[in-house]
């Protein structure tokens, strides 16, 4: 069993950077990929990026690649995701979640465990 907590959204004007955490309870936290997603209004979860268990492979979408990082310290069972020059369009809902495979995928099908979401929003 894997719970997930996130927290660091808020709102931000365009341009500006957001670091999300997301602090995960249970003791296989650091044999799992982890992820985030996010979800607009009205629109269908949207895979952000990945990362591996050992935190030596990541994979990222493209609306974000280069502005969003993620990282993870398997010592303190959580994992990040730092957002930098912040876009109107990328308000939304944040989530992680848990895929019990090393690496994960980009499909939302493949996790099992998903936080509460952190509300991001971005103003210009």
């Amino acid at each position: 069993q894997v719970q997930l907590v996130e927290s660091g959204g808020g709102l931000v004007q365009a341009g500006g950077s957001l670091r999300l955490s997301c602090a995960a309870s249970g003791r296989t936290f650091s044999t799992r990929a982890m992820a985030w997603f996010r979800q607009a209004p009205g629109k269908e979860h949207e895979f952000l990026a990945r990362i591996s268990w050992r935190g030596d492979s990541t994979y990222y979408a493209d609306p974000v690649k280069g502005r969003f990082t993620i990282s993870r310290d398997n010592s303190k069972n959580t994992v990040y995701l730092q957002m930098n020059s912040l876009k109107p369009e990328d308000t939304a809902v944040y989530y992680c979640a848990s895929d019990p495979s090393y690496s994960g995928s980009p499909n939302v099908r493949t996790y099992d465990y998903w936080g509460q979401g952190t509300q991001v929003t971005v103003s210009s």
